[in-house]
């Protein structure tokens, strides 16, 4: 697809003042991304045939090793009976999906015509590279007609590449054996669908013209995330950094549970998951892994972590219970809980969150019991039960202008707010407002706007003072009210 790689290239050459380091190689890679024909160079090593010929075999039991990993995963749906794919002595090939390995060697996924396939890439423009490691590369592109997606393809310049061709000699055959991974994502992809699984839009299998899939010129194409700040969500607002922390408990009850079994995620990183409109979503799954760890006592089954060990029974099929599960239950309290939920915790929830860190920190809860947990708070919060202790005369305190709004603010800040010019939190209705007005020295009014959070709180904005009230029909305004000096009697 020679007009695809132009326009990439041509994109990336305009970004080079930007991102001169990174552009470098997404060039190189995108490069060598269209034309080409899989197969072992005829050319010999160095003279020596016997030798290529050792090379060759050592490289194709390279690739039958990876092409064994994704066999498992290509079962049918329905075709489990309670059976770990990993333990089935004897794999059936009538109940495999040879359809999805197809579409993924050879070729683009046209069986849906909402996903895209290659021609969905001619005259993309590259905007940046998101990330490149051992393995893969991360672009962001703008697609033809301006929407954003995510490419995930070959590093050229990564270790596994260059690591591989110093072994095999063999460019081609080892970019075919380091995509596997890529192949085996898209596999994952397809059976493990979920709200917070990053979302496959298609992929692109070699070039269009010519023998596709061949090569190991494989190209997924993801709907387009952010990447997870951790330091930046630590200076969120508690309900921001407690939706990321709900996420990942669903997402993990849906790997407990999912088509393929329980699956572990290996490389647990805060790196390996985004946002898209503020929810959680996992984007790396080619070190996901539903293998059953199997065992003969409970001393096979120890999980074990930098400053923790678990040991977890060994059942009557040989296999560790629930060591998937729980491996990631303390992998999301060690990465994600023990940094974002305590801190400023509202003060009705501090007992409740402290039993999650409890519970999550020894593995004393399964995935179910911590999400119903989590589910009880966000329940607690959308309803506002945890406020029943708020006097409701505290809101008498104030005069309240209907379809008002303010001007010539004189602000505040506060922390966390979710304006940096000033102080904007969120309350779940005026009587919540008032209490924390009050609580707040600098503070005399407050506006309440109509804009509301994921959760459907509403967001104030608190002030020390404002020079005038404009007509706002979406908004009101709440005035402290000035109190009289006291008279007495004589």
């Amino acid at each position: 697809m020679p007009g695809m790689g132009n326009s990439l290239r041509a994109a990336a050459l305009l970004a080079f003042v930007v991102l001169s380091i990174l552009v470098s190689l997404l060039i190189s890679s995108v490069q060598q991304f269209g034309a080409g024909i899989y197969h072992f160079s005829n050319a010999t090593v160095a003279g020596d045939e016997e030798e290529f010929a050792s090379l060759r075999g050592a490289l194709i039991y390279q690739l039958n090793e990876r092409r064994k990993e994704i066999i498992p995963l290509l079962f049918l749906d329905g075709y489990e009976n309670g059976e770990s794919f990993y333990q089935r002595d004897q794999i059936q090939e009538s109940y495999l999906d040879y359809s999805l390995w197809n579409e993924i060697m050879h070729g683009s996924r046209k069986a849906h015509m909402d996903e895209m396939d290659c021609q969905s890439l001619v005259d993309m423009q590259a905007v940046e590279v998101l990330g490149s490691g051992y393995t893969k590369l991360v672009v962001k592109v703008n697609l033809a007609g301006g929407q954003p997606v995510a490419l995930k393809l070959v590093n050229e310049q990564g270790i596994d590449m260059g690591k591989c061709v110093e072994d095999f000699k063999d460019p081609q055959g080892c970019r075919e054996l380091v995509s596997y991974k890529l192949k085996k994502e898209i596999v994952l992809l397809q059976r493990l669908q979920h709200p917070n699984v990053i979302k496959l839009k298609g992929h692109c299998a070699g070039d269009a013209g010519e023998r596709r899939g061949e090569g190991g010129r494989v190209t997924v194409i993801l709907e387009q995330g952010n990447p997870l700040q951790m330091i930046q969500l630590l200076q969120s607002p508690w309900e921001d950094r407690f939706r990321v922390c709900l996420d990942l408990v669903r997402l993990l009850h849906f790997l407990s549970q999912s088509p393929l079994g329980s699956v572990a995620l290996l490389d647990f990183q805060p790196r390996q998951f985004v946002t898209v409109s503020g929810e959680l979503k996992l984007t790396d799954l080619d070190d996901a892994s539903a293998e059953e760890t199997s065992c003969q006592t409970d001393a096979d089954c120890t999980l074990q972590f930098p400053h923790r060990n678990f040991t977890l029974p060994c059942s009557a099929q040989g296999v560790c219970e629930g060591l998937n599960e729980k491996r990631n239950i303390y992998n999301a309290y060690r990465y994600f809980f023990t940094y974002l939920l305590p801190h400023q915790a509202p003060p009705g929830f501090t007992h409740l969150v402290d039993h999650i860190m409890n519970s999550t920190g020894e593995l004393k809860a399964d995935i179910n019991q911590t999400l119903e947990a989590f589910e009880h708070i966000l329940l607690l919060y959308k309803s506002g039960l945890h406020l029943d202790n708020l006097p409701p005369s505290i809101i008498r305190d104030y005069t309240v202008m209907r379809g008002m709004g303010t001007s010539g603010d004189t602000e505040y800040r506060c922390w966390p707010s979710y304006s940096q010019q000033g102080c904007v939190l969120s309350v779940h209705s005026a009587r919540e407002a008032a209490y924390i007005c009050n609580s707040h020295s600098q503070c005399n009014s407050f506006t309440l706007t109509g804009q509301k959070t994921w959760t459907g709180r509403l967001l104030a904005s608190f002030r020390s003072s404002f020079s005038h009230l404009v007509p706002d029909g979406t908004s009101e305004v709440y005035v402290k009210q000035t109190k009289g000096p006291e008279t007495s009697t004589v």
